[in-house]
């Protein structure tokens, strides 16, 4: 148990009785009340956002979650598969539990995945991906940097907008937080 007071963004936490992801805090005293801290939470196993207020002396209960590196290896659908790299153990996670995250997911990507209490609750992607650009519009010539884009498709069917240099065939680096181009690979 940790006081209130303590919370930091990036830390998991029991709250009537489900596992939120602290997003941010602030730790307000007003000159003549009580001190409270104003934390926005997101629900791990919902996804959805909320607001609380803990009064300064308030304990919370910080969850210490078992973290395992993994290998993505293929999908069929509905399930997405990946091997432990220590003990190449292999393990399934849902289209759901993923999110957005299966955009990003290209065979041998290195992922952490959470475990909490021996069951998977989350899956880290690393910062960047290289991928494929499967198809866009034909590049220009004499085409330098500018704030034009286009857009074009990943192997994984995800949507970037690139600049008018890239072609079809090219790997790039994508950014996993917006998935935004970042450069040619």
């Amino acid at each position: 148990m940790i006081a209130a007071t303590q919370l930091r963004p990036g830390m998991v936490v029991k709250f009537n009785n489900e596992l939120h992801t602290v997003f941010s805090m602030v730790h307000r005293t007003p000159g003549n009340l009580r001190g409270f801290v104003q934390a926005k939470m997101r629900n791990i196993r919902s996804g959805s956002m909320i607001e609380h207020r803990f009064s300064s002396e308030d304990k919370v209960e910080r969850i210490s979650l078992d973290e395992q590196e993994m290998e993505y290896m293929y999908d069929d659908g509905d399930s997405y598969y990946f091997m432990n790299t220590e003990n190449f153990e292999q393990m399934h996670l849902s289209k759901d539990m993923l999110g957005d995250g299966v955009n990003y997911l290209i065979p041998q990507l290195k992922v952490t995945v959470e475990f909490y209490e021996g069951k998977p609750i989350s899956v880290e992607l690393p910062p960047s991906v290289e991928m494929e650009v499967k198809e866009t519009e034909p590049s220009l010539k004499g085409s330098t940097v500018s704030n034009v884009t286009k857009p074009a498709t990943m192997e994984t069917g995800l949507v970037v907008q690139v600049p008018p240099f890239i072609g079809n065939g090219e790997r790039i680096r994508v950014n996993t937080t917006d998935g935004s181009y970042l450069e040619r690979a």
